[in-house]
């Protein structure tokens, strides 16, 4: 997680023939063979522009090799933060053509869009022609063997640098600030990236990012890019759960949600905790169970099928009331799937996939910066209820890096409900009003109980009488349903009789394609759900209060969040349902007209009946 703190002055000195048109942002995505350098590109590209005191999003891609071979950033900026890709792409620079004809389906041009390719490695692909785009050929190669030592990332760094209008200054401070090489080759590679900035002036020129709004009317403005982070979701979520107090970590490297570890391993090491590699997702969920059942807060993370082999021991924490929070970073499946590409489809299981009646925390952030409040939240939750909580991210959010505004802090919240030693007539299993009874920490004199599987007596004795059975039930489900989860459960915006209800990362297109919907006179209301389990019925009701009409839109092929509202709540009228699997994105301008249509229709049977 990089912490941006002294911008850079945005300076938009435009190519000599710039499009003067202006935008409210720009998409860029940079594409190469496995070792091209692509990915570095985007990362300090996007780093540039938080120093020019812009916001971003990059996403990463590649092919079904995980690793090597070909791969894309794909990069949006503009002036207000952003949360999802748009829909087409203002500029593909290609260091080389190896496969990218893979990624046509993701790098979706328009007839202005800008193609850049090097004649030396053949031609563009036909697919990214057909559109009608401008395609120039740069000798990237050439540029690169006459500036011994350098890197031919670097020149396109600045090529794209300079086309999308970032200031040098930024892009070079950019590089510095990520260089851990020698100085020979840090000078080598400036040079390179100033030779594609020099590039860009005898090139077509991008839009330019329209000016705030705030500005334009000359009013004051904050300093650009003050305050500013530079993360991905899965460092965010790492953020959040220390924040929330967690201090060990035990976990088995899973695609994509291996960085969220990396991560996590040496900053635990500065706040005096630690991470523990596992042999497999079995032993990461049972050694975050025993590391909790002794006092600290703890964390797995992993993707769908972790969480599959994961789930006798989530059932075990619930059982034994031992707080844990599992962050399942969510991929394509089933099965192995598609290990690098994003999807909302573990939702059914993650509300539903445990054996028995298991009463579970599951929660979903919205956006890359909800990651750390949210699993901060998790924390809280999982500690101060006593039951395991499921933080439903996913790849598009958990691998994608965003520049956002600094979170508020927010203090730490220990555990509650410790039991004193030698507390008379000590039951671990009390059956309280909340449904919450103190927890003993091992070695405590005079309060010594037995944790397992087993269903068991207030007093934690195994017990197979239904009694036991059944008032256990009851107190492991009342304490869920019966706290106070405040307003954070969910975000409702607008009072319009259409709602929309989402969750996760396809909040970030809906938002936008609301806001797009509204500009042609269609007002709906929008839902994001951040606790998915328990539904707060009540809460529903309220938030839906005086709608007519729902749409539940979902990245997955089921419609399984749909299928979930409806199995549990009264949902006013016939719910409509906007849902498409991955492995491509959700894009604003799909959603957008997926609303004014469903709009027209609504309207239609209005003035019919």
């Amino acid at each position: 997680m990089n912490v941006i703190s002294r911008p850079e002055t945005v300076a938009r000195a435009a190519p000599s023939d710039a499009v003067a048109s202006e935008c409210a942002s720009l998409s860029i995505a940079l594409a190469g063979s496995g070792g091209s350098g692509v990915m570095t590109a985007g990362t300090l590209l996007l780093d540039a522009a938080a120093r020019a005191g812009l916001y971003g999003l990059m996403v990463r891609t590649s092919g079904p090799q995980i690793r090597g071979g070909e791969a894309a950033a794909l990069l949006r900026i503009g002036r207000t933060p952003l949360e999802s890709l748009d829909d087409r792409f203002d500029l593909l620079l290609a260091i080389d053509w190896l496969n990218i004809n893979r990624f046509a389906d993701e790098i979706p041009l328009h007839a202005g869009s800008l193609l850049i390719g090097d004649a030396e490695s053949g031609e563009a692909p036909a697919v990214f022609l057909a559109t009608g785009t401008r395609s120039v050929s740069v000798p990237l190669k050439k540029m690169v063997k006459a500036i011994p030592g350098s890197w031919i990332n670097m020149v396109a760094l600045g090529l794209a640098g300079a086309l999308a209008g970032l200031p040098a200054q930024a892009l070079e401070a950019a590089v510095r600030a990520s260089w851990k090489r020698t100085e020979a080759a840090l000078e080598a590679n400036l040079k390179a990236l100033h030779a594609g900035i020099a590039a860009a002036a005898d090139l077509p020129g991008l839009p330019r990012l329209a000016e705030p709004e705030a500005k334009a009317e000359g009013k004051a403005t904050d300093a650009p890019g003050a305050g500013r982070w530079l993360l991905s979701g899965n460092e965010a979520a790492g953020a959040g759960a220390l924040r929330g107090g967690v201090r060990f970590v035990a976990a088995y490297p899973i695609t994509p949600a291996t960085e969220l570890l990396e991560w996590m391993a040496p900053a635990l090491t500065r706040v005096g905790g630690s991470l523990l590699q596992a042999e497999d997702e079995l032993a990461s969920v049972n050694m975050i169970i025993g590391s909790s059942f002794g006092g600290v807060p703890s964390l797995t993370a992993t993707s769908g099928p972790g969480l599959a082999l994961m789930t006798e021991g989530i059932g075990l924490a619930v059982a034994a009331e031992v707080p844990i929070v599992v962050v399942d970073v969510m991929r394509g499946g089933p099965s192995t799937g598609i290990p690098a590409k994003s999807e909302q489809s573990d939702l059914s299981f993650a509300v539903s996939g445990l054996h028995g009646d298991a009463p579970r925390l599951v929660v979903a952030p919205s956006s890359i910066s909800d990651c750390l409040a949210t699993t901060a939240w998790a924390v809280e939750l999982a500690e101060a209820l006593q039951a395991p909580a499921i933080v439903l991210t996913d790849q598009f959010m958990g691998q994608s890096r965003a520049i956002i505004d600094k979170p508020t802090a927010e203090p730490v919240a220990p555990r509650r409900l410790v039991a004193a030693a030698h507390t008379p007539d000590y039951k671990r299993y009390r059956d309280t009003p909340s449904g919450v009874s103190p927890m003993a920490i091992p070695g405590t004199p005079g309060i010594e109980y037995t944790a397992d599987g087993l269903e068991h007596s207030e007093s934690a004795i195994p017990s197979s009488q239904a009694h036991d059975h059944i008032l256990q039930l009851d107190k492991r489900e009342r304490k869920l349903m019966l706290h106070d989860y405040g307003s954070r459960w969910a975000d409702v915006e607008g009072d319009a009789p259409l709602a929309v209800i989402t969750f996760g990362s396809a909040s970030g297109p809906v938002r936008e394609a609301i806001a797009r919907a509204a500009a042609q006179g269609v007002a709906v209301r929008l839902v994001v759900l951040r606790l998915l389990a328990p539904l707060r019925e009540a809460a529903f009701a309220e938030a839906l209060r005086g709608v007519e009409r729902v749409m539940v839109i979902e990245q997955n092929h089921g419609a399984q969040l749909l299928r979930y509202l409806r199995g549990t709540l009264d949902l006013p009228g016939r719910p409509a349902s906007f849902h498409k699997p991955g492995p491509l994105p959700m894009r604003p301008a799909e959603v957008c007209a997926a609303l004014v249509a469903w709009a027209a229709i609504e309207s239609a049977q209005k003035e019919a009946t």
